[in-house]
């Protein structure tokens, strides 16, 4: 799903299976093999929801330069599939094994995840949540990520200036019950577009899991529900694009306000085209580039990362109206990832 500044691109130092496991791939790679100043053989963990997800890629490829520049190896697993839990639990276990002194993760399940890392902190190893947070939030020592309420807001606000007074009729294609991301973009939406949960001006709610093909049904199930939605929030962009075929299958295209959050290259090609009106641009490569060094920090001084750390979110557009504050496509296909 789910769901989220500087896109240089660093090769791996090298690439070596660590475990074979089901559901997921381990392989370590970085910077300390080579000898780099300041890691002394630390061993940095990024354990992702998947390794196919462009946002995924593009996060372990920041954190594969950020392993560099800060002399440690990066040992990366990643789910099978998004919602692998039981994948994931494995990797903290066999990454604590291989004697890790921080994990990077974006928890597939935020609660059921929370007792695998308890047990790693236990063992002093720093635990760090990318993107998502857990339930609770302090079941990890910090979390790097997007404002997600924010990211959310921030095409609420869009939407509802871009309506200009015009009686609304939402539908919200999120992305599936309790995951944490999902329910923040959704209630930042609700915010920005200044409605409540339940308002009836929200005509259709449908799960999406993100997926471009579950958006199109949704979408589909959504007008058939209400054939004169006029406003749709997505939860990421391929339920964005998916929604854009529904649409445009219908002939409604032109006449309906999609908005979304993430802001990939192909979302914000989308927006340029005009399949989305606007975006909330979400930094993977940030997250990971600042976790990395969080860790290395740690490694050389002791000091553990703690809190919230913001990675920004910028509202992407090429029509926004008077009042809202957003960038063109053109800045956004230069720090789209995907």
């Amino acid at each position: 799903m789910l769901r989220r500044n500087r896109a240089l691109r660093a090769s791996s130092a090298g690439l070596t299976a660590l475990a074979a496991v089901s559901a997921l791939t381990l392989t370590a790679c970085g910077a300390g093999a080579q000898g780099g100043s300041g890691g002394g053989g630390t061993k940095v963990g990024l354990i992702t929801k998947t390794d196919t997800n462009p946002f995924f890629v593009k996060m372990k490829e920041g954190a594969e330069r950020a392993a560099k520049e800060n002399g440690v190896e990066l040992v990366s697993a990643a789910g099978k599939f998004d919602g692998d839990n039981a994948g994931q639990v494995t990797a903290v276990e066999n990454m604590v094994n291989s004697g890790v002194k921080g994990i990077l993760i974006t928890p597939n399940d935020s609660k059921a995840i929370v007792p695998a890392l308890e047990k790693a902190r236990a063992k002093g190893v720093l635990v760090i949540a990318l993107d998502s947070p857990t339930e609770p939030q302090d079941a990890t020592d910090a979390l790097f990520a997007t404002d997600n309420v924010k990211a959310g807001e921030l095409i609420g606000r869009y939407a509802k200036a871009a309506m200009a007074g015009k009686e609304a009729k939402i539908a919200t294609l999120d992305l599936a019950p309790g995951v944490a991301v999902g329910v923040q973009r959704h209630q930042g939406f609700l915010k920005g577009f200044g409605v409540a949960e339940g308002d009836p001006s929200i005509v259709c709610m449908q799960d999406t899991g993100g997926d471009q093909a579950k958006g199109q049904t949704a979408m589909e199930n959504c007008l058939q529900k209400s054939p004169d939605i006029n406003v749709v929030y997505t939860i990421n962009e391929p339920a964005a694009l998916g929604a854009h075929t529904a649409l445009k299958a219908k002939g409604l295209e032109k006449k309906v306000l999609v908005v979304s959050v993430d802001g990939g290259c192909t979302g914000t090609k989308a927006v340029k085209e005009g399949k989305i009106a606007a975006t909330s641009q979400q930094y993977p490569l940030e997250m990971a580039s600042q976790g990395v060094k969080a860790v290395a920090d740690f490694a050389k001084g002791g000091k553990k990362a703690s809190g919230y750390t913001d990675t920004g979110v910028t509202l992407i557009t090429d029509t926004a109206p008077a009042g809202v504050e957003a960038e063109n496509t053109a800045y956004g296909l230069e720090k789209c990832w995907g």
